[in-house]
């Protein structure tokens, strides 16, 4: 067996580490005797959508969604049947606002994808810090940290996971991200897969069943520093709420 990932655009987006879940990706992939390939997707060339069983889009700045935003209209047709078409994604903060409509910055308008029917809209305080989800679609609460100005709504789409800790889509709704298809798209960095094993395993039994046409179990790896990570993150942050420790805001780990 053999799956290709496809690292998009990045030397434009690789904030914060998401250069990390390509790795978590290839490794976990590699501790199981299943091939992989990395195929970066450099902007203004063109993709082979049909090659890919996993495509993963990190984060980047607002200057970096302008220069994307051009070189995007050339692969829009194409990604969005990619997605629809049970293609796997993980896009990260700025790829996550660029698979929608649109982006409104302070100064300008940056046109998305259209991909999902969503909108982001720009305001002066950032949402920072760490974040603890909780996901009926993962045994595990899902940990990261979040950097972004931008308030997205998703509509009736699926969250990725409700916000224990942290601030989520716009700060107030109480969610984080989305999930369609076999696509996530969230605000977390971190990077996010090597700190939630479950989420990245999630993404490859996907990609395996799409590529192979049958279910596929993984075998299980012991992932024991993992979830401790997990596990301190989880301890650290919740009881941080539940103390109200404004010490604790704004602290990565």
């Amino acid at each position: 067996m053999k799956l290709s990932v496809g690292h998009l655009y990045p030397e434009l987006f690789n904030l914060y580490g998401d250069r990390g879940n390509v790795q978590c990706l290839l490794k976990r992939l590699q501790w199981r005797g299943i091939e992989a390939d990395v195929i970066p997707l450099p902007a203004g060339e063109k993709v082979d959508f049909a090659g890919l069983d996993i495509i993963c889009w990190g984060g980047g700045s607002d200057r970096g969604q302008e220069i994307a935003a051009g070189h995007l209209k050339a692969i829009r047709a194409d990604f969005q049947s990619y997605v629809e078409d049970g293609g796997v994604v993980l896009a990260v903060c700025a790829a996550y606002q660029l698979l929608g409509n649109y982006y409104r910055t302070e100064k300008r308008t940056i046109e998305g994808l259209g991909i999902l029917d969503i909108c982001t809209e720009w305001k002066t305080e950032r949402l920072v810090g760490n974040v603890v989800l909780e996901s009926p679609s993962f045994p595990s609460l899902i940990v990261g940290f979040e950097n972004h100005a931008g308030r997205t709504e998703i509509g009736d789409y699926m969250p990725f996971g409700k916000v224990l800790f942290g601030h989520g889509n716009t700060g107030n709704d109480g969610y984080e991200g989305l999930i369609h298809k076999n696509l996530i798209a969230t605000y977390l960095h971190g990077p996010l897969l090597p700190k939630n094993p479950e989420v990245c395993d999630w993404l490859l039994e996907r990609a395996l069943r799409r590529r192979y046409g049958r279910e596929i179990a993984l075998e299980p790896l012991p992932d024991v520093q993992e979830h401790r990570a997990n596990r301190n993150i989880v301890e650290r942050f919740t009881d941080c709420r539940k103390k109200t420790d404004a010490s604790c805001l704004g602290k990565s780990l």
